[in-house]
């Protein structure tokens, strides 16, 4: 999963913003006779709800060429799938951007493996884990194995329930929050930085450079330190000197385990590598889990039946955290460049052709998911969607992720006996308004905001 840190195209991103931008729009959908023309990458009229473009594109074909920049879409189940799990055919290195910008080089021949060998420090973010192939990427992959172990996984829950009652109290007295500033991505953030180790002490700083500071927290500040701060770049920083220490002074704690690690030949890694692991895991994370939890909120206050339900059964949990995966998935676009010629779905695609899956798209495939827009918490199913990709390039904080999701569910149904969506913000259930951030590669709500009921109990200590 990734994260608008590098690749947002409204005034959040830092990084890599060579995409072209997503224009305001004035609102409204665009009419299905125009979807043959319009232009997925700028057109502001699919933002709001991208779904029956993803229909017509599927009704058209599953793999079927869009009329700009000579990208083929995927929005098919199994022709995504067959895309995800050959990675000797489909190169990563456009996973992040798509056709933005251009191939620095002229694809030549019916196989340019060697070609993206030569310029692939040529393309966007070239050097992260999400742009590479095997066998670099199973080299850095393996470096974040040894972290996302069962035994640290248990520990790192053990801190997000804590967590999760922490966020809770900063504002469940008001009776109201903008649910996405106020709990979903200050959690996420501080739960990734948990995972790696970041000691306490240093939460709050990661918390206010990475954008998931406490709302009115900086207003008035008289320091500067964290304006205009790169958050890639000042990760980089803070973990470099985090490694660098612990290889110099082991302690008994995660982060030295990090700074430990080796690769499966045994070799020790370069400071870089490990570094770029774990941001790797800040960028792949914090943004998209927090549009998980969002998301899952919105369902909670716009479906009562189904806020009861979950109420009522807590084991429907899991089920929830999945159909609301499947039903939103945070990542809208995820792009691949074609090594060699091919064919997908009976569709010739020649070397060179930037393949973009939308897994939004196929984990509505009714060849796949049967009454595929409705959101059903008893899908037998719905494990099978692939919000968190397939194949070598798998989410490996899939895992996290979910119990992420479970966590909070339990504590904010604990805490919060009845949830609405604000409508003086969204407006009254039938006639809700939603932005969503305007980006082709992520799908997510701007803002979120909730009224409440608060439970008499107090938060379990630690």
């Amino acid at each position: 999963m990734l994260s608008t840190f590098s690749i947002s195209q409204s005034g959040g991103g830092t990084a890599c913003r060579r995409t072209p931008p997503v224009k305001p729009s004035p609102g409204g959908r665009t009419p299905m006779s125009n979807f043959d023309s319009i232009d997925f990458f700028t057109d502001p009229s699919l933002v709001p709800d991208p779904h029956p473009y993803f229909d017509y594109l599927r009704s058209q074909n599953p793999v079927l060429r869009l009329p700009h920049y000579g990208v083929v879409a995927i929005t098919g189940y199994e022709e995504a799938t067959e895309v995800y799990k050959d990675p000797e055919t489909f190169s990563n290195i456009v996973a992040l951007g798509g056709p933005f910008p251009p191939l620095p080089v002229t694809p030549e021949g019916d196989d340019i493996s060697a070609q993206i060998d030569a310029h692939r420090s040529s393309f966007p973010m070239f050097e992260h884990m999400v742009t590479m192939d095997p066998p670099e990427h199973t080299k850095a992959r393996s470096v974040l194995a040894k972290l996302l172990t069962p035994s640290r996984l248990k520990q790192n829950e053990e801190f997000m329930w804590r967590l999760a009652d922490r966020q809770l109290d900063e504002f469940l007295h008001n009776g109201e929050c903008e649910f996405i500033a106020e709990y979903s991505k200050p959690f996420a953030t501080l739960v990734i930085a948990d995972l790696l180790g970041v000691p306490e002490e240093d939460h709050t700083q990661f918390r206010t450079v990475l954008g998931a500071d406490r709302p009115g927290a900086r207003v008035g500040a008289l320091d500067h330190e964290t304006v205009g701060i790169n958050p890639l770049e000042w990760l980089d920083d803070k973990f470099c000197n985090y490694i660098e220490e612990r290889r110099r002074e082991p302690r008994a704690d995660v982060l030295t385990f990090l700074a430990e690690a080796k690769y499966p030949d045994g070799s020790t890694p370069p400071v870089i590598e490990v570094v770029r692991s774990a941001t790797f895991l800040f960028a792949a994370g914090q943004e998209t889990t927090a549009k998980l939890l969002s998301a899952a909120l919105q369902v909670l206050g716009d479906r009562p039946d189904i806020q009861q339900q979950l109420r009522e059964d807590r084991s429907l949990i899991p089920a929830f955290i999945e159909e609301s995966l499947r039903m939103e998935s945070p990542v809208k676009s995820d792009s691949r460049l074609a090594r060699r010629a091919t064919t997908i779905g009976g569709v010739d695609i020649p070397a060179g052709t930037v393949v973009m899956i939308l897994p939004g798209a196929a984990n509505r495939d009714p060849r796949r998911f049967e009454n595929p827009h409705e959101f059903d918490l008893r899908r037998k199913n719905v494990r099978e969607h692939m919000a968190f990709a397939r194949g070598v390039h798998s989410c490996p904080g899939g895992p996290l992720a979910r119990v992420e999701g479970r966590v909070s569910i339990e504590r904010i149904l604990d805490r919060m006996p009845h949830i609405e969506i604000n409508e003086t913000h969204h407006g009254p259930a039938g006639d809700r308004r939603y932005t969503y951030e305007p980006t082709y590669i992520l799908r997510g709500l701007s803002e979120l905001h909730l009224t409440f009921t608060t439970a008499d109990a107090v938060a379990p200590v630690g």
